[in-house]
């Protein structure tokens, strides 16, 4: 028949079911005939015809032919649902091309041909606006850290509890694997870095297992491998695991003075980004709800040993998410007011700090969450809010130390990051003064040394003093 299409026969035989179909796709009906409806030979008529419609002509079976690089009578028996013949990527795209397949239907051809989906198949061209609604999503997710990776963990979106806990994502090519696996401050806040390290070593492998060896996971691989105790575990890791959604870390970070805590990641996969991870980082809780300190190797099943749960958190922590409950619903408030009731009824405004931090800034401290709900005035009135640890805001008040005005709320601000307890404050403050005053220490005789360098430096000790 050349070039011509083959009638495809009715519910009857002969002559009559083919006139029947013909007359039915001659009036425009979309009644479905049994190839649409057995797979791949179905929807290659289906786009063939599609396609014929956008162009205004038929698409025949010989230029799909001449598209894929094949005769006429392999591509009708591609048609008739030959399983023995299939597409390789450079035919895909040809196909693709001709036929105007659009994104999703690109996808679909790929997986018709047990091809691999590559990253910048499965989400490079999506729309930009779904970007922007995943930044709105990391940030309702708040005050829970959460953070946005592409295929590589290059992090490309992130809200302001991740960049408060962990600060290395404000960094210019910030990188998970990078950070995880090569920084000091990863095998300082990991408790057991080297079991954390295996896992993230298993991902690099099963990343590579996917076929998406791209260059630069081959790059990022050689990165982390510089390091001789990551390319130790590399050698001797054989495991794979896709991702590490529903792990507990236990972690010490100095968001949170440096106590243990114990979190959970949960990882999703955006549908139009789906070689994306966004990941949302929450505390571990048992089974009423109440948070635990547990022992991540018993709470992820480690052979041979017992499970050991500890005792419950500290009524501080159920304080501190009653407030974290209330911000997550209420993101932006209306009035100063309504902003410092998140505080609790036991709230401490701090007016003098919160006049340092500038116009349109109102701090207040909870202290028995050990916590300052931080509130921005925003141009059309409302107060922008957000939780930050004590130990936080002591961080970034550095300079409120030396006003006269602000000591006193300096002053409370310190004792509430303190155990509340006097016996345990008393304690914290023994073992705190003599690293502050060897830092002090240390300061001073670096001070002293770059003055002694250049003495046109400023200082502000006398330089004849015994250091």
């Amino acid at each position: 028949m050349g070039a011509t299409e083959p009638l495809h026969p009715g519910p009857g035989s002969g002559g009559e079911g083919a006139e029947r179909t013909a007359g039915r796709e001659r009036e425009g009906q979309e009644t479905p005939w049994a190839g649409q409806v057995m797979g791949f030979a179905g929807q290659l008529k289906t786009w063939r015809k599609a396609a014929g419609h956008r162009r205004g002509r038929r698409v025949t079976q010989e230029e799909c032919a001449t598209a894929v690089g094949r005769s006429e009578r392999w591509w009708r028996a591609l048609e008739r649902g030959d399983g023995r013949n299939r597409l390789d990527r450079a035919q895909c795209d040809s196909l693709a091309e001709l036929l105007q397949l659009d994104r999703d239907e690109y996808i679909a051809l790929l997986l018709y041909n047990n091809l691999t989906i590559a990253a910048a198949d499965s989400g490079a061209t999506a729309d930009p606006r779904v970007r922007s609604g995943l930044r709105l999503l990391i940030d309702k997710q708040m005050p829970a850290p959460t953070y946005l990776c592409d295929a590589h963990w290059n992090i490309i979106g992130f809200n302001p509890a991740m960049a408060q806990w962990w600060p290395w994502v404000l960094e210019p090519g910030a990188n998970l694997m990078k950070w995880a696996l090569t920084s000091g401050e990863a095998r300082v806040q990991y408790h057991d870095w080297e079991r954390h390290a295996r896992e993230y070593v298993r991902m690099l492998k099963f990343a590579l297992a996917r076929g998406t060896d791209s260059a630069e996971l081959i790059e990022l691989i050689g990165d982390v491998c510089k390091d001789a105790d990551v390319r130790g575990i590399w050698e001797a890791t054989n495991e794979l695991t896709e991702n590490r959604d529903g792990h507990i870390f236990r972690m010490s970070i100095p968001a949170m003075d440096w106590e243990p805590i114990d979190v959970v990641s949960h990882v999703l996969y955006p549908a139009a980004l789906p070689d994306c991870r966004m990941v949302v980082i929450t505390w571990w809780t048992n089974e009423d709800g109440e948070e635990e300190a547990r022992d991540v190797d018993t709470a992820l099943g480690a052979a041979g040993e017992e499970s050991q749960v500890q005792p419950p958190a500290p009524p501080a922590a159920a304080a501190r998410r009653r407030i974290a409950h209330a911000i997550t619903g209420r993101i932006s408030v209306p009035t100063a007011e309504e902003a410092a009731a998140l505080a609790g009824a036991d709230a401490v405004p701090l007016p003098v700090l919160s006049r340092l931090m500038g116009d349109g800034c109102q701090l207040t401290l909870s202290p028995s969450a050990q916590s300052v709900i931080w509130a921005v005035k925003e141009e059309d009135g409302a107060w922008s809010v957000s939780e930050v640890s004590v130990y936080t805001a002591i961080v970034k008040l550095p300079h409120a130390a030396t006003e006269p005005d602000a000591r006193a709320e300096m002053k409370t601000l310190v004792r509430a990051n303190l155990p509340a307890d006097p016996k345990e404050a008393s304690g914290r403050i023994q073992e705190l003064l003599p690293q502050l005053r060897n830092r002090i220490h240390f300061l001073e005789q670096i001070g002293r040394d770059l003055y002694e360098q250049d003495p046109t430096l400023p200082y502000i000790w006398d330089p004849t003093d015994e250091i």
